[in-house]
């Protein structure tokens, strides 16, 4: 008899991760859900039968907590679905003194995947999935700044560089960790009208009005490109490849390829996480 698959899927509450949830979702699919309000999750893990597991990215102690009550869980993770995120106004900070698109968008799932690593090595055959987004091309990446410390972080920049951020960890998982059988693709799921945005007053003008009926696609449709590859599992194919929804190789800032940056920012990052 094979043994059910793992999924973890952050930023399950509402949107394309709770969609993704439901998806895929089954008697063969051991689920654990995760997001920032245990009331928003409840009805997830009731339709569907995961464990539900609370934590806010805006503080990395609370995803410490994360890691080590997923591993208390699991012995193995066949897919880790990294989704939780969204775009906000940088004069606000995390809980360690971020700027929270780089700490929330970035850090928190960068710290809760190398703390999951060994779980995904045992599942010999594992899937990292990072939610990016087309607002890379308006990022750039300064690996002598990568937290605004010096520089003044404008909206759309600072989400921009967090989403190729994630891609950029995307390659950094696919070179390093390939040998434990750790496959990493990262996805731009569309422009999804969801609660996407809610920090921010400039993106989240559109998110929050009608406007968004006319710009944006639908849960159902942002979530497919997620659970297609979820679906199409540890696929040596997809590793280090960033989606445009379904389409492999989208467009991507021209920093996004840069070995230097893929591995300083991975240095840059552990460092800032207190790894090793």
């Amino acid at each position: 008899m094979t043994s059910p698959r793992t999924i973890v899927i952050t930023g399950a509450s509402d949107g394309i991760g709770a969609v993704a949830a439901r998806a895929l979702a089954g008697p063969e699919v051991n689920l654990v859900v995760v997001g920032r309000s245990a009331q928003k999750l409840a009805p997830v893990a009731a339709d569907t039968g995961a464990t539900a597991l609370t934590a806010d990215f805006a503080d990395l102690e609370q995803v410490r907590s994360l890691a080590q009550q997923i591993r208390d869980e699991v012995g193995a993770i066949d897919v880790l679905l990294n989704n939780a995120g969204g775009t906000f106004a940088p004069r606000l900070r995390t809980a360690q003194g971020h700027e929270p698109n780089f700490g929330i968008n970035h850090l928190a799932p960068f710290l809760l995947t190398n703390l999951l690593q060994d779980r995904l090595a045992a599942a010999q055959g594992a899937l990292v999935l990072n939610t990016s987004s087309g607002g890379n091309l308006l990022g750039h990446v300064d690996l002598d700044d990568v937290d605004y410390r010096r520089r003044r972080a404008f909206e759309t920049r600072a989400y921009g560089t967090s989403k190729l951020m994630n891609i950029l960890f995307t390659r950094g998982i696919a070179q390093r960790w390939a040998d434990d059988g750790i496959i990493s693709a990262a996805v731009h799921p569309g422009p999804v009208a969801t609660s996407f945005g809610r920090d921010s007053w400039f993106i989240g003008l559109v998110f929050r009005t009608p406007l968004r009926h006319i710009a944006a696609i639908t849960p159902e449709q942002g979530a497919a490109p997620l659970i297609a590859l979820a679906k199409r599992g540890a696929d040596p194919e997809i590793n280090g490849v960033y989606f445009d929804r379904h389409r492999a190789n989208g467009r991507e800032n021209r920093q996004a390829h840069d070995p230097k940056l893929i591995e300083g920012l991975w240095t840059a990052s552990a460092d800032l996480v207190g790894l090793a």
